[in-house]
């Protein structure tokens, strides 16, 4: 899945990607009291568990109709593709040690006021004590395994509707040491967060389950949840490990998906008429040379944003299909989001060097002749997008370290409900010659100078400061026969390519 050693660093760096620091300030919404108080409030306040038919639960629990996973050594791991998604506001806790003589107090913020969590809730900072219940069938007959989870409302989250905020700033794990006095959890309004860690195993053999999962019923009534809200049934099936392999596997999902809630309409469905906007440039390939066999030119190929502003494409699944409906979103000066708007799609690839989602529309290679025609296109048609190369930090507005930035980007796996990817200001997107499908079949091409084209942003579904600097070209000349073909690749300028074509 990692297509270079940059590519690695870029998507290691974590949750990181692409907006000014005046948007990392901002906090959650909801988050009005004195961290340092106490927060469940006044305890003789009565509980507002009981909530009116019509209303819309708070948080829903949300998992794939199925997932896989592998069996090593008698152990599975696997999260379930279980989400928690907010519904109508952020979901918040906050939780308090008074003194270290005390135990720790949790109370769930709203817009009424504080509402305590039952005592004993949380032992540690790590998260909710006894939080889910798992009950594991196996279809094929047998004693059904019952566990319970904690979990940690804090895990690494995706936006699963197209006008939710644009930014979650709550924290990305539950961080805590045996002296902590104090953490927040939370997940934004139309956001969602896996809630089952895939640190402990499963102790199942290979073979087909049938798991319900439960949000325990102290919680389920102070949140006010109804049965369809914190109830959820999946169906699993265990493959036997894989030798040599690690073991671990993402879920894989029948039919996935919550699709996005609607089109986006109104002012925010429009392109901004001013303001900041990524500028897509290409530079010209490299890393050129031919397969084993001769029959396929190679080459790596870099796009990169020379604008103002990040590009940030959001993708959003259908229900039930391995494709995403995209959207651009617009940020001011400020960082602030100012709009969004469709322009494409992303789609599943499970190619082996990638297995992830990619955003269709971002770039293209052909073949040109002498007389710039196209003679062969690239197989390679999608990507997904990640800050890989730092090509040009002095063009305005670049992020000099965008892996401290809050927009991040993420390829991710087959049970992602949404997608985010960024390419930051002054930095580029680059596919080395060793990925699936990009090449040239060179097969019955004459021999000649031929020109490797990289056009960024082709269809122009993007909405970019301009379109009249998007192609970049590369000139070699083949030679040889068929089965021997030769390729030779004049420099450009005083560049010096060595060192630079191997990386993976």
């Amino acid at each position: 899945m990692i297509r270079s050693t940059s590519r690695a660093l870029a998507l290691l760096a974590s949750l990181a990607l692409a907006v000014p620091a005046a948007l990392l300030s901002t906090s959650p919404a909801t988050a009005t009291s004195d961290p340092t108080g106490d927060p469940t409030g006044d305890p003789t306040v009565e509980r507002t568990s009981d909530r009116a038919a019509d209303t819309v639960a708070p948080i829903t629990l949300w998992a794939p109709h199925a997932v896989t996973a592998t069996a090593y050594r008698k152990r599975t791991w696997t999260d379930l593709g279980l989400r928690l998604i907010a519904q109508g506001a952020p979901f918040e806790l906050w939780s308090h040690r008074p003194s270290y003589d005390e135990a720790i107090r949790t109370a769930w913020h709203t817009a009424d006021g504080d509402v305590p969590l039952p005592a004993g809730s949380m032992s540690t900072f790590s998260g909710l004590d006894g939080f889910l219940t798992i009950s594991i069938t196996p279809q094929a007959g047998g004693e059904p395994m019952h566990l319970v989870r904690k979990a940690c409302l804090n895990g690494w989250s995706e936006r699963v509707r197209p006008d939710a905020p644009a930014r979650s700033g709550y924290p990305a794990g539950c961080w805590y040491n045996p002296f902590s006095l104090g953490s927040v959890q939370g997940i934004q309004d139309g956001w969602a967060t896996p809630i089952l860690s895939q640190g402990r195993p499963f102790r199942l053999a290979p073979g087909t389950y049938t798991v319900t999962a439960r949000i325990a019923s102290s919680y389920a009534a102070v949140f006010g949840l109804s049965a369809a809200d914190a109830t959820r049934t999946v169906q699993l099936t265990v493959t036997a490990e894989d030798v040599g392999g690690e073991g671990t596997s993402s879920p894989r999902a029948a039919s996935v998906a919550r699709p996005a809630a609607h089109r986006p309409t109104g002012p925010q469905g429009r392109a901004p008429e001013a303001g900041p906007q990524p500028d897509l440039r290409s530079l010209p390939a490299w890393g050129i040379g031919l397969s084993k066999n001769t029959n396929h030119l190679r080459f790596s190929a870099t796009v990169w944003n020379a604008g103002d502003s990040p590009l940030v494409v959001d993708g959003f699944r259908r229900d039930g299909e391995d494709e995403m409906d995209a959207y651009q979103y617009f940020f001011d000066a400020a960082g602030e989001q100012t709009g969004f708007q469709p322009v494409g799609h992303l789609h599943w690839d499970p190619k082996p060097s990638h297995q992830h989602w990619h955003f269709e529309d971002f770039a293209r290679y052909s073949l040109l002749d002498a007389d710039q025609q196209e003679t062969a296109r690239s197989k390679k048609e999608a990507f997904c997008l990640a800050n890989t190369d730092a090509v040009d930090l002095t063009v305005p507005s670049a992020d000099w370290r965008p892996e401290n930035t809050d927009l991040s980007t993420s390829c991710g796996d087959y049970s992602s409900l949404s997608i985010r990817e960024v390419l930051a200001a002054g930095w580029g997107d680059t596919y080395t010659q060793y990925r699936a499908g990009q090449s040239f079949d060179i097969r019955g091409l004459p021999n000649g100078t031929y020109y490797i084209a990289v056009v960024a942003n082709p269809e122009q579904n993007l909405v970019e400061a301009a379109t009249d600097n998007n192609v970049a070209l590369r000139r070699i000349v083949l030679g040889g026969r068929l089965g021997h073909r030769t390729v030779r690749v004049p420099q450009v300028g005083i560049i010096e390519e060595e060192g630079y074509g191997g990386r993976g």
